[in-house]
């Protein structure tokens, strides 16, 4: 009897979470110059889609039959259509080589994902036991772990290079050129997301929590209103799911004590009151955009990605800007009310299943990743704006929700898996 070969999950996973922490790393500006950061981003992004891809029928070489199925087809529909009238907007659109770009590196993150989960749902099924699983909130939750202690590590040794200067030099934010603060912050509450998800799972709480305070404190050095909001949520989330009351308390106090100091160090930079009434000059923006761009293209839009005739929405009455810092705003300028309202059905399905979710450790890590990437999407790039990784996590919670398992196998399945079975043994 032949001896059988080992599927080890736990060299697996370290290779699905260097997977990760590349995807992620995809989307930062690694350098100055324009062209080196274009041509990185685009061999991180693709080796990464590349390398689901190659897991994926490395797997199928083996024997082993897909055991996975999509359902809710609805949701998964609406996304897909929402990216056709991207494509369609080529016609139209103001500049049409930028829409097609912006429509590539989005719709590369959905392949990625697909075979991704693809990957993940086919091997977990064939774990004979539940702590052998391959744990997508760890995997997560350690890539960002790495990129924020790089940042941590960068911010002592080059100042300089990871902080970047706001409200005339006096703040200092976390992020540099690198990325922009409000978007690491976004990161930074994924990752505490991740491990408050992965806590009860954890045989290693000592050394969890020390990951979980490198994330807490980048958190805090990217100085962004909307990610401590975030972390508030999630926070009182996975409070409201514990039983232990004593904790409920401790917690909720702790954080009703710490409100002061929070709303005036990160909330009021410099004692500004109206700077954050204003949304940091957002409002005024908005305003301009309803009242001066939207009437011009109210249907179609100027384009995927498109705000304006030209590269940037000009209006006397606030700033220049190519972007409308809301991302459901940027859908009503660059595809129209037909973009808006298709937007619109398709969060609002995947919210609903989304809370339907039956495996809880699911749901915990869809929700943890839900909260900060909505909330980052009424002040910043946002789930449906131009790329970033806050889209590639959107697409993550539609395939946790559109994936399911699949038990009825043809008769050939069944084969291959009986020999699939005879010739390895998954362990950890």
């Amino acid at each position: 009897m032949l001896k059988k070969k080992h599927i080890n999950i736990t060299s697996i996973t370290k290779l699905l979470t260097v997977i990760v922490f590349c995807k992620i790393l995809g989307y930062f500006t690694l350098s100055e110059n324009i062209s080196v950061t274009r041509v990185v981003k685009i061999l991180l992004r693709v080796s990464t889609t590349l390398g689901a891809v190659f897991l994926f029928i490395n797997m199928n070489k083996k024997g082993v039959p897909e055991r996975f199925k999509v359902s809710n087809w609805w949701i998964l529909g609406l996304y897909l259509f929402y990216f056709f009238l991207g494509g369609l907007s080529l016609f139209w659109s103001t500049k049409p080589g930028y829409s097609l770009l912006q429509l590539v590196m989005n719709s590369e993150s959905i392949l990625f994902c697909a075979y991704f989960f693809k990957y993940v749902y086919t091997l977990n099924y064939y774990c004979k036991l539940e702590d052998q699983k391959i744990q997508l909130s760890k995997i997560f939750g350690d890539a960002i772990f790495v990129i924020n202690l790089l940042f941590l590590i960068g911010v002592i040794a080059m100042p300089d290079l990871f902080l970047r200067l706001t409200h005339g030099g006096a703040e200092k934010r976390l992020g540099g050129y690198l990325m922009n603060p409000n978007e690491l912050g976004m990161l930074a509450v994924i990752g505490l997301a991740c491990y408050l998800s992965y806590w009860k799972k954890s045989s290693n709480k000592k050394g969890l929590f020390f990951q979980f305070l490198i994330v807490f404190i980048c958190l805090l050095l990217t100085s962004s209103r909307s990610s401590m909001i975030g972390f508030l949520l999630i926070l009182l989330y996975h409070v409201n799911q514990s039983n232990n009351v004593k904790l409920k308390a401790g917690i909720i106090i702790s954080i009703i004590a710490s409100l002061p100091l929070v709303i005036n160090t990160i909330f009021l930079k410099q004692g500004d009151l109206e700077e954050v009434m204003s949304m940091t000059g957002r409002l005024p923006f908005w305003k301009a955009l309803f009242n001066e761009g939207f009437p011009k293209e109210p249907w179609l839009g100027y384009g995927y990605m498109r705000i304006a005739y030209t590269d940037a929405f000009h209006s006397v009455h606030t700033y220049a800007g190519k972007m409308t810092h809301n991302t459901f705003i940027q859908v009503l300028m660059n595809l129209g009310i037909v973009g808006f309202v298709t937007v619109f059905w398709q969060l609002f399905f995947t919210t609903i299943k989304m809370f339907q979710l039956a495996d809880k450790r699911m749901k915990s890590f869809a929700i943890g990743l839900f909260i900060p990437i909505i909330i980052n999407s009424f002040t910043e790039f946002g789930i449906f704006g131009e790329a970033n990784y806050g889209i590639l996590f959107y697409q993550v919670i539609i395939f946790l929700i559109v994936i399911k398992e699949r038990k009825v196998l043809t008769s050939i399945e069944i084969r291959r898996e009986s020999v699939f079975l005879e010739g390895y043994e998954i362990n950890n």
